[in-house]
């Protein structure tokens, strides 16, 4: 059975992946170039708030739980796929970047899911929420990159 501790950690991994992704999202709503990225561009900077929506969320959960925030030197970059590169127009790259992103997100949130099950049905509801948003955001770049494969074949 798992301990308030275990799920206050799994809490705070997700918070700060969220944190991360905002970060990069950031990053490639700005920098990639071309007509073919403005979509791509707008898509990004929406999920911005939805992200951030979603670190809040866990954000609160953590301090319900008698855990706290950590501040930004606690922070440690995770999202290596998702990085900028110095093609701004390869918008392949930041597409299959946010899929991982999200795949990532996934998996953590069916892992804290389990983690509650039979002990913390409120954070176990609050992280399906969480799941169903991003595998709806997978969805779309999934999307997004079939049509780009199609262009390519």
């Amino acid at each position: 059975m798992s301990t308030k501790k275990e799920i206050i950690d799994g809490l705070i991994k997700a918070y700060w992946a969220e944190i991360e992704t905002i970060m990069n999202y950031l990053a490639h709503s700005v920098n990639l170039d071309g007509v073919r990225a403005e979509e791509i561009k707008k898509a990004l900077a929406r999920e911005i708030t939805e992200e951030l929506n979603h670190a809040q969320v866990l954000a609160r959960r953590v301090k319900e739980l008698g855990g706290t925030i950590p501040g930004s030197t606690s922070f440690s970059a995770t999202q290596s796929s998702l990085q900028p590169v110095e093609d701004t127009t390869d918008v392949v790259h930041v597409i299959k970047g946010v899929i991982d992103a999200e795949n990532q997100a996934i998996a953590h949130y069916n892992y804290l899911i389990k983690l509650c099950d039979d002990v913390d049905y409120v954070t176990q509801d609050l992280c399906i929420t969480l799941l169903a948003d991003e595998e709806a955001h997978r969805t779309v770049f999934s999307g997004f990159l079939k049509e780009y494969i199609s262009e390519k074949s």
